[in-house]
């Protein structure tokens, strides 16, 4: 029966692998099903937003969601999809021995990568106004427990920094060099306001950098490939999927409330044979067949 179930824990090798053949793309996903679709489409490596899980929850990206909740939703990403997942941990769950905990569950659960920030708790989306800084020194501790806590030496700890909304490109850049000498595998400056502002952090900071293409943003939206001229290697697509899924939701909603039918609308959505492919349907119904027949031959 487990072959059924084409997800498990991925090596984090994997990623790293990745990184060094060109940038990689990781559109966000928010659950397993959306981990299916982006695979099918030949993406290498998955992103799980912590606004992403909020989101699905019905909840702000404002500290609401627990470990507990985020970790269950890498198991069950990981259930279906080999690709690596890179994590949002947030602000790591809490203090430096939280930060140590979620590291440990997020490897367990068969996470590559996770990234954590340096906001107050509650934090805010990065590209929100409001949003306060821990201390260098507090942030440091932070990563240095990411970084001891792991098992696997190529599990990659990230590490956010949202100091350009705060106080300027220039405290980003000298945190984010403080957080690699600290041990962090690679920086994800956020919310950065221009093309020009992200090439001079890749100038400026070396080492293995993540540039987020959030929609309705502070910054520009690049494209991969101009991205990777200007020296990141991880680009997320965090809600881009999830924003698209509510808005036709809406409208589906809307519409059968309105008209109390589905018809006007039945090609606009998946069909059952569809959706059956997609989640290999089939596979599954023949293997329980099977045991059926191999359970009824013991019995007799």
């Amino acid at each position: 029966m487990s072959d059924l179930f084409n997800g498990g824990k991925s090596d984090p090798a994997v990623l790293r692998r990745q990184i060094t053949k060109g940038i990689v793309a990781a559109p966000g996903v928010f659950n397993g099903i959306s981990a299916m679709i982006a695979e099918r489409h030949g993406f290498k490596a998955l992103y799980l937003s912590g606004s992403g899980v909020a989101g699905a929850m019905g909840l702000p990206d404002l500290s609401l969601t627990s470990l507990t909740e985020v970790v269950e939703e890498v198991r069950r990403i990981k259930l279906v999809s080999k690709l690596p997942l890179i994590v949002d941990v947030d602000t790591g769950f809490g203090e430096v021995l939280n930060v140590e905990r979620t590291v440990i569950e997020m490897e367990r659960a068969g996470a590559s990568a996770v990234h954590i920030e340096d906001q107050v708790l509650p934090k805010k989306c990065g590209h929100l106004e409001g949003k306060q800084l821990v201390t260098e020194e507090e942030m440091v501790e932070k990563v240095q427990s990411a970084v001891k806590s792991r098992k696997n030496k190529d599990f990659m700890v990230i590490a956010r920094t949202d100091a350009r909304g705060v106080n300027g490109i220039d405290e980003a850049i000298e945190r984010a060099k403080l957080y690699l000498r600290a041990g962090a595998d690679g920086i994800f400056p956020e919310a950065l306001e221009s093309e020009d502002e992200f090439g001079e952090f890749s100038k400026k900071v070396r080492g293995i950098l993540l540039a987020n293409m959030t929609e309705f943003g502070k910054s520009p939206l690049l494209s991969v490939d101009r991205l990777g001229k200007l020296g990141y290697s991880i680009v997320i697509f965090p809600l881009t999927a999830f924003r698209g899924a509510l808005k036709k939701m809406d409208m589906l909603y809307a519409d059968l409330s309105k008209n109390g039918s589905q018809k006007d609308f039945l090609n606009e959505i998946m069909t059952r044979k569809e959706y059956y492919d997609l989640i290999d349907y089939s596979s599954y119904d023949a293997e329980d067949k099977k045991l059926k027949q191999k359970s009824n031959r013991i019995m007799r």
